[in-house]
Formats: structure tokens, C-alpha cells, sequence
């Protein structure tokens, strides 16, 4: 191996020990703040969950089938989606799909509330914009997986933890 290869590898910058220091740093200073945050988000998810399952399932569907034809002003679409509601209650199958649409939902709003203010903030702005570009060229690179990591190391498992 020559002099330089070897001296890259002797000397390895170490970023695992720096990564676990700085998370062990931020778990044990701020963890009732993280544990706060992912209660409170718990709370409201769980709040909206429980309105919409007090909601007999056939009207939330029929409210919901209704909802896409206004949208849409399809009938195929609208009895379509009707039916794959029903046969979700059919299966029995209604609860879990109630939770998943409320952090679905969720999730999208609170990634619309925090990317459309920082994009226009972006766009008007050259030296935001160029700030910006190589952490987001980094970040479409990363597989989803990576970024879930430090969320369940900060939040803890949870519901939380996916809208995040």
C-alpha cells in the first residue's frame, strides 16, 4: 500500500464516536424537550384518530366517496372509492386505516407548512437558495431509512416519529 493510502486509513476521521457523542449529547440534555415534542404530537394525532373512529365507518366512507366526486366529478371514481372503503370495514381493517390516513395526512400538511415557506424564502432569496441546494442534493441521495435514525434515537418509537 502506498504512503498515502496508508496514512488515510491509519488516521480515519472519526465520525462514529462523534455522531454517537453528539446524540448521546442531545438525548441526555434535551430529552425531556424531544420526549415534550413527541407528546404533544401524539396527543393531536391520537385526538384526530379517535373523532374520526366515533364516526360510523359507512358515513366517514360516504362522506369521503362524496369528497371525491366533488373533487373529481367522476361516479365510477366516487363508487369506487366507496366500495374499497366498504370492503376495508369489511375486512375489518377500519381502525388501522383511519390511523394511517391521519398520519398521511398530517404528515403531508406539516411538510407543506415547512417546505412551501422555505422554498419561496428560497427562491427569492440567491444566498438561501444556494445554501440550500447541496443539503438537499445530500439528502435526495440518502435512502429514507438514514433519516429515520436519529428520529427514533430523539423521539422514540411512536407515531411521532412518522410524521417526522
Amino acid at each position: 500500500m502506498d504512503p498515502i493510502s496508508k496514512f488515510l486509513t491509519d488516521y480515519k476521521i472519526p465520525i462514529g464516536p462523534w455522531g454517537k457523542a453528539f446524540f448521546g449529547f442531545l438525548t441526555d440534555n434535551f430529552d425531556t424537550i424531544f420526549r415534550a415534542f413527541s407528546n404533544g404530537l401524539n396527543f393531536i394525532l391520537d385526538g384526530a384518530v379517535n373523532l374520526l373512529l366515533m364516526v360510523p365507518p359507512v358515513l366517514l366512507a360516504l362522506v369521503i366517496a362524496i369528497v371525491a366526486w366533488l373533487l373529481q366529478r367522476s361516479r365510477p371514481l366516487a363508487i369506487g372509492v366507496f366500495l374499497g372503503l366498504i370492503f376495508i370495514i369489511n375486512q375489518n381493517l377500519w381502525k388501522q386505516t383511519v390511523q394511517t390516513l391521519v398520519l398521511v395526512v398530517a404528515a403531508a400538511a406539516m411538510a407543506m407548512a415547512i417546505g412551501v415557506p422555505l422554498g419561496i424564502w428560497a427562491a427569492h432569496k440567491p444566498k438561501v437558495y444556494r445554501v440550500m441546494l447541496p443539503v438537499l442534493d445530500l439528502m435526495q441521495t440518502l435512502p429514507t431509512f438514514v433519516y429515520l435514525i436519529p428520529v427514533l434515537t430523539l423521539f422514540g418509537l411512536g407515531n411521532a416519529p412518522g410524521l417526522i
